[in-house]
């Protein structure tokens, strides 16, 4: 085993040199192997190579293209490697170019020649596009799982709140009464899209490159279709040139990533707010709160504000991917070695997130008291004092002008509700006011009231279809 010493270190030819060396004299310089490795990112493929790399080798035996002894050779060798690194008994040699140099050349060593002709027909391009799309699919139902057990976790807390009134806000200003159960399905129901977006990713990404060679496919007698089915594909990639320049199934789960974890801060916000002593509406855990270096009193909602602060970590892998992309020529350019680790980050960032916070809001306490004192004052229930004049006949817009009046009465008399003022104050606004108005206009009779679909009123119907839809997952 010959050695070759540059004025970084040494480089050693064996087995796990780079794929491409034969054309060069020299070997490379250490540091431009440190530069250009990407194993330390690419290793978690692991698996997803050698399922490809099986596949591979039983079509290429099928085709006639090597004998069934060598693919059985391939394929003990194979699971050799596979048992070993699940055991841990197997160390990954990072002095490899990337995860699939590591394995070829790590077969090569135990089985000899035969690990040699594993590579035929295919190039490192397809053969990345496939581990990446193979690795996508493993792992993305993980997190719709995880996904879908926060959602269960929010419907859980909302069915045991399906009267508890807290007020909805627009503009941050009082709104409209609701509950909290509300609040929490409204929360689901952006999570509910997120489990979607990621179940129509991974249709497009169901397709197989492999047989798309570099980037003009193979003049052996490939079977693509073989190799698809056997790794459960719903077909093959179309265009070779395409399939291996492509990175499209990177972009759009990391935007999947991005808006679920917009949605998670968006949620953390609330929860920022709702644990200030202004609002109060919720009571994190001491065990998922902190305190602070100088002021003893506090008790600080650091991990919603950290789920919140890593937000822009996985915006930024998203732009990171979308720049890296967008002047590219087809086919593959070595700028696309880039492509895992913005996915990776932001995989990984989403999945800690999801977890946190279900952990977070889960221990939590809701001071039901204070989100009852939410929905009086601020003259939350002025829309519902406008439907009361509708159902008499009033048309909407001249109630709404009614309405705002008794709004500008209270306000003028120094009251905070419109229910504060008397009948006779009203009546004279609109004579259609009865004594009734005001038992009309209670915080839990606006809420109740509200039975549309979707509304507060109906909530039962939402936690079932909530919990339901997370029973697919």
């Amino acid at each position: 085993m010959a050695e070759k010493n540059t004025p970084h270190g040494t480089i050693t030819d064996n087995n796990h040199a780079a794929l491409w060396h034969g054309r060069f004299a020299e070997g490379p310089d250490a540091a431009a192997v440190e530069f250009e490795t990407s194993i330390h990112v690419d290793e978690r493929m692991a698996l997803d190579d050698i399922a490809g790399s099986r596949a591979h080798a039983a079509m290429l035996s099928k085709q006639g293209i090597i004998s069934k002894e060598e693919n059985d050779q391939i394929q003990s060798g194979l699971s050799s490697i596979e048992a070993d690194l699940n055991s841990g008994s197997l160390s990954i040699d990072y002095s490899a170019e990337d995860i699939h140099s590591f394995i070829e050349a790590t077969l090569t060593d135990r089985i000899g020649d035969a690990g040699k002709k594993l590579h035929t027909g295919r190039s490192r391009n397809d053969q990345i596009a496939l581990d990446e799309r193979l690795y996508l699919r493993r792992v993305i139902p993980e997190l719709q799982k995880q996904v879908c057990s926060l959602i269960n976790t929010l419907a859980d807390i909302a069915s045991k709140h399906t009267d508890s009134l807290l007020t909805g806000y627009t503009h941050m200003q009082h709104a409209q009464p609701g509950t909290l159960a509300q609040h929490l399905c409204a929360w689901s129901f952006m999570l509910k899209r997120d489990v979607e977006r990621l179940s129509d990713s991974l249709k497009r990404v169901s397709l197989s490159p492999l047989g798309s060679g570099a980037l003009m496919g193979s003049g052996l007698p490939l079977s693509r279709e073989t190799v698809a089915e056997s790794l459960g594909f719903d077909g093959v990639t179309e265009n070779s040139l395409d399939s291996v320049s492509d990175r499209d199934y990177c972009i759009e789960f990391t935007s999947d990533f991005a808006i679920l974890q917009q949605h998670l801060s968006r949620m953390c916000e609330e929860v920022v707010l709702w644990s200030t002593t202004e609002f109060g509406f919720i009571n994190l855990s001491e065990k998922w709160s902190t305190g602070s270096s100088i002021m003893p009193q506090k008790k600080n909602p650091d991990f919603a504000e950290l789920i919140r602060g890593r937000t822009g970590k996985v915006y930024g892998d998203l732009i990171n991917l979308l720049v890296m992309m967008k002047g590219l020529p087809l086919a593959y350019d070595r700028d696309m070695q880039e492509d895992k680790a913005p996915l990776f980050e932001a995989l990984d960032t989403v999945q800690a997130n999801v977890m946190v916070f279900e952990v977070m809001i889960k221990t939590a306490e809701w001071n039901l008291p204070k989100m009852v004192e939410s929905c009086f004052g601020g003259f939350a229930n002025a829309t519902d004092v406008a439907d009361y004049l509708v159902r008499k006949g009033m048309p909407f817009r001249v109630a709404h002008g009614v309405s705002a009046k008794c709004v500008r009465l209270a306000i003028d008399s120094g009251l905070s509700a419109i229910e504060e003022l008397s009948l006779g104050d009203i009546k004279k606004i609109s004579p259609l006011f009865e004594e009734d108005i005001f038992e009309k206009i209670t915080p839990k009779a606006c809420m109740t009231a509200r039975k549309t679909t979707g509304g507060p009123g109906n909530i039962d119907k939402q936690i079932e279809a909530l919990k339901a839809f997370c029973k697919r997952f």
